[in-house]
């Protein structure tokens, strides 16, 4: 029988190996010298000035919504088509969650349904004080929109770029538009370090906050102490933060596979292509493509059309795993998880991510994925919609 086909895997090469090997070696597997190595490569990489790197995504979202000033009667909007993530980082700052529904296109927050939302909130006094769009898959949100309607409103933005590593949006990187933006390193991403996470910020006092914040909110600066130091041992806890730090050893092997950043995107965009043409006659709704940006294709959804064929989801998908082959589904709406029906949300609040949830697949596509393999996905998939 064939080896089964994942939904995604990591692609370590012997560099990789090397480098963290070289760590392993070195003085320091942690706070050293590796990990700001890594926040400068990965902000250039994106034309960004600050990179503040952290122990996973979900830390990432967190500190981020604390240095944007998220609490006790802040308000934080996201979209229900995310990983639980996405929500749960204002939680944890005792903030108020609340979801905007997607465009069914491009299955991103829907900038219509956001103006629409923003337009009543303003009148009864309810706007929220962050926004958090998710660029799923890999599909970059419509940024200039959403930061329009930031200034009217007066919001800030944080993009959940957790997808989008090598994407990009009106011609330039991914992250560009929102007060800081967020990046996950899961072995499932575009590139991994294991686990961990990054914010990237052109504003250097949150850059800093965020800093303190993934370490105890400790500072060493003199300037930023209330007593005089009585050594150069001395620190001080300036406010409550929290243990998300990065080792050297995951930036090093970070650093080592934005190396291959361009070869990987470019194998995911040519796979992406190949099912695009392949299951374009299928009675199947595929990923969006526009001119104005480009997909990091971290995944390839693909959405049952019931108007064209009477097989539901679960009847192809079973299909694919009888055939070796193990697909997913991204994501079960964060608002009907049992803990947020608990916070007053129902089935029917966010009608299009549930029409979504209903018919997706979560087909399988990464770099090392083998044309073989892919004309075996969809070879399954045909025969499950025949």
């Amino acid at each position: 029988m064939s080896k089964p086909i994942p939904y995604s895997c990591q692609d370590i090469s012997e560099a990789d190996i090397a480098a963290v090997a070289e760590v392993l070696r070195a003085p320091f597997l942690t706070q050293g010298p590796a990990v700001p190595k890594f926040e400068e490569e990965f902000a250039a990489l994106h034309g960004m000035r600050h990179g503040v790197a952290v122990a996973n995504a979900t830390g990432a979202l967190h500190i981020a919504c604390l240095a944007l000033g998220a609490g006790p009667g802040i308000r934080v909007w996201t979209t229900p088509n995310s990983f639980v993530a996405s929500a749960n980082c204002a939680r944890y700052c005792g903030a108020t969650v609340d979801f905007v529904d997607i465009d069914p296109a491009t299955r991103n927050i829907s900038v219509e349904k956001l103006a629409d939302k923003l337009a009543l909130a303003a009148e009864d006094g309810s706007l929220p004080g962050i926004v958090i769009p998710v660029d799923f898959g890999g599909y970059p949100c419509d940024m200039k929109e959403i930061r329009e309607l930031a200034d009217r409103y007066g919001f800030r933005i944080i993009s959940d770029s957790s997808h989008a590593v090598g994407a990009s949006y009106h011609g330039e990187p991914v992250g560009r538009y929102a007060d800081i933006s967020v990046f996950s390193f899961h072995p499932v991403k575009i590139i991994t370090t294991g686990e961990g996470g990054l914010c990237l910020t052109d504003d250097a006092d949150l850059a800093a906050a965020m800093r303190k914040a993934r370490s105890h909110g400790i500072t060493r600066d003199p300037t930023e102490m209330d007593s005089e130091p009585d050594g150069p041992w001395y620190y001080e806890q300036v406010g409550l933060g929290f243990n998300y730090r990065l080792t050297d050893i995951q930036a090093a092997l970070g650093s080592s596979q934005l190396t291959r950043l361009a070869e990987s995107e470019a194998r995911r965009d040519l796979l992406a292509r190949r099912y695009d043409d392949a299951l374009a006659s299928l009675a199947l709704r595929l990923p969006p493509r526009s001119n104005d940006r480009t997909s990091a294709h971290h995944l390839y959804v693909i959405e049952i059309d019931d108007a064209r064929t009477p097989k539901t989801r679960r009847e192809v998908f079973d299909r694919l795993r009888d055939d070796g082959i193990s697909p997913n589904v991204h994501y079960i709406p964060i608002h009907l998880q049992p803990d947020y029906r608990r916070l007053g949300f129902a089935a029917g609040d966010f009608p299009d991510s549930e029409r979504y949830y209903g018919r997706a697949i979560s087909i399988p596509l990464f770099p090392t994925m083998t044309e073989e393999q892919q004309d075996r996905v969809i070879a399954s998939l045909t025969r499950a919609l025949s």
